[in-house]
């Protein structure tokens, strides 16, 4: 869908999309365009229960004597109430109610809202952001789809009284959006198509926006002593990779301390010689959720120019049953010289993050280093589906996330950690075990994470509930979410860029 910006003028083809606040108060510019048509807007909304609320659409018959098809009359909620986010929800709306109604061709006519903070270019910008983020679609494989089932809306047009300054304040919203649609490529794809070497090559396309990748194979990894990230993928024929990108947009602050997102990226996962049960093992294929959101962030980072060193580490492996696959029993060196003894070949993220994490600070020593995983089920049973688990031995660094969350509604949730569940994981054969009992498992694997990571502030986010939806979201339809792009992308634009 394309996406464009106009000066005020009056639509004569295509949707016409009407902004009313609660109350059903006309925003200005509107009121013109109900004075052209007749008070036809005015006359409907008297007719009916619309009332402005947030989200809530009235469709009206096109008037007479034009060449519009039809008016959507779109609610924002009280204007104290308008901010960036529930302008990207209401954009999401926008786009999904026009989405499959044949039309081609929708303008949304925006102007500043009266006692509302957002500035008329912005709430343009975030109408578009938000109708951009919705209109992702993941269909390369559906061969027999009717025209009909297909998106129609091929042209959208902000028309608002600051286009310039709505254009170049959705540029850079664009570029994160990019990103978002990475991810959601990535996670979506199926393992026969997305294995640690394609995957690695997804990756290395990067380079064309600046970014610095390098790409270690399992030759590398051995002479570094990553015993923990090479056990998991023995049992596949594919080979394991580590994917380094380095990212420097602090101009003449090159030599600034970076940050660091590390992610795990096991793009099949059978459980190994665990296996898991059958039933919804196809789900596995976005088991590599946390090193597609790296990709992802690094590729917006880059994408809008963000004034930052930042570095993106990703462990990439396939989680096999074989002849040669981990066995319940084996013990594993770690690149930190730390023993782990293997309980349950299912319990392998953990073994990926470990030497991954460890690299990455060894290498890079960051500021902080946050690493994504989808890495237990226990944390659904705790969070559902509306929040991430987050786990931090820094209180600065948790705070900003949460609040980075809050800000562009992907949020997390600070679980604790502490001595008593560390000592779960210790084991007499080695120096800790990868898994501890039944009760508090997302705990115990971020406890066995901060073994690794020594004194560096860090974050570990699990993103197992919230990277794949069901059900479609305002800004995010069903399928693979790129939870994580936004959250990262807003706590480096927040915190950590020099401005």
């Amino acid at each position: 869908m394309k996406i464009n910006f106009a000066n005020p003028s009056i639509p004569n083809k295509g949707v016409v999309v009407i902004l009313a606040t609660e109350g059903s108060s006309l925003i200005s510019s509107t009121t013109k365009f109900d004075k052209q048509t007749n008070q036809s807007v005015t006359r409907a909304i008297k007719g009916s229960n619309f009332k402005g609320k947030n989200e809530q659409l009235l469709t009206l018959m096109a008037p007479s004597g034009t060449n519009i098809n039809r008016i959507l009359l779109v609610g924002l909620g009280k204007p104290k109430t308008i901010n960036e986010l529930s302008m990207q929800r209401v954009g999401g709306c926008i786009y999904a109610n026009l989405a499959k109604t044949g039309q081609a061709i929708a303008n949304i006519i925006v102007d500043a809202v009266d006692n509302s903070d957002l500035a008329a270019e912005h709430l343009a910008a975030q109408l578009a952001y938000g109708a951009r983020l919705r209109s992702y679609r993941f269909d390369k494989y559906r061969t027999r789809e009717e025209a009909s089932s297909k998106p129609s809306l091929k042209t959208l047009t902000l028309i608002s009284p600051k286009s310039s300054r709505a254009r170049a304040a959705f540029a850079p919203l664009d570029k994160i959006a990019r990103g978002v649609f990475t991810t959601r490529d990535l996670v979506s794809e199926p393992p026969n198509i997305i294995y640690p070497h394609t995957f690695a090559q997804q990756a290395q396309a990067l380079v064309k926006l600046g970014i610095k990748v390098e790409v270690l194979g399992e030759a590398q990894m051995r002479r570094l002593g990553m015993g923990a990230l090479l056990g998991v993928g023995q049992g596949s024929v594919r080979e394991s990779k580590l994917v380094v990108m380095r990212w420097n947009g602090a101009g003449r602050s090159k030599s600034e301390q970076p940050i660091a997102f590390v992610g795990k990226g096991v793009t099949f996962d059978t459980g190994g010689i665990s296996l898991k049960p059958g039933a919804g093992m196809e789900d596995m294929k976005w088991d590599m959720g946390g090193a597609g959101v790296v990709v992802g962030l690094m590729m917006a980072l880059a994408g809008r120019k963000a004034k930052v060193n930042a570095i993106g580490v990703v462990g990439l492996v396939e989680n096999m049953p074989g002849g040669n696959a981990q066995r319940p029993g084996d013990i594993v060196t770690s690149m930190s010289g730390q023993t782990i003894e293997i309980i349950n070949t299912d319990a392998e993220g953990r073994l990926v993050l470990a030497d991954a994490l460890h690299y990455t600070i060894n290498k890079f020593n960051p500021k902080f280093v946050v690493d994504l995983a989808t890495l237990t089920g226990a944390i659904i049973i705790s969070l559902g589906n509306e929040y991430a688990g987050m786990f931090s031995n820094n209180d600065q660094l948790s705070e900003r996330l949460y609040k980075a969350g809050e800000e562009v509604d992907e949020k997390v949730w600070r679980q604790p950690l502490g001595d008593a569940y560390d000592k779960l994981i210790n084991t007499d054969s080695a120096d800790m075990k990868n898994i501890g009992g039944r009760g508090a498992g997302s705990i115990t694997a971020a406890q066995f994470l901060q073994r690794f990571v020594g004194k560096t502030p860090w974050a570990h986010l699990d993103i197992a509930g919230v990277t794949w939806s069901k059900k479609d979201m305002a800004t995010v339809p069903r399928g693979g979410t790129a939870f994580g792009v936004r959250l990262l992308e807003r706590l480096v634009a927040n915190y950590y860029e020099f401005k």
